[in-house]
């Protein structure tokens, strides 16, 4: 099939597939007599894996590391991989996710204290000022 075949296929851009291609994330397509690329039903496979992994938040070198690795069969590395890579990034994610429910008390903190005719810079940067000599 050809490349708008293949994106269409997977719900991206050509410029995309031609990205992965170039970067080496996606081995290189046969061309067919009229140099345009032709891509397979594996490729196709490959690049949904990769773009579901991507979807995931996978850095693209681990998410086209992983693909790669099931599209030559070996997925029961994939499943050990994957498997450290979703801990990781749950953990990560509940990090952030702590870090969000801080910022949104602070900022409804200062919105409130603002709201009753506070000044904002002793609010915004309580004690830095001595810190770091700033008048």
């Amino acid at each position: 099939m050809q490349i708008g075949t293949l994106a269409k296929h997977l719900g991206t851009t050509a410029h995309t597939i031609r990205f992965y291609e170039r970067h080496g994330f996606l081995p290189a397509a046969d061309r067919g007599e009229n140099g345009y690329r032709r891509y397979t039903d594996a490729d196709l496979s490959r690049l949904r894996l990769l773009i579901g992994l991507r979807s995931l938040d996978l850095p693209l070198d681990q998410a086209a590391t992983i693909a790669n690795l099931c599209a030559d069969g070996r997925c029961d590395e994939v499943s050990v991989e994957l498997r450290v890579a979703i801990q990781k990034k749950r953990a990560e994610l509940r990090r952030r996710v702590e870090e969000m429910g801080y910022l949104e008390n602070r900022l409804a903190h200062l919105s409130g204290q603002l709201e009753s005719g506070a000044a904002p810079r002793p609010l915004i940067s309580p004690g830095k000022e001595d810190a770091h000599a700033v008048v």
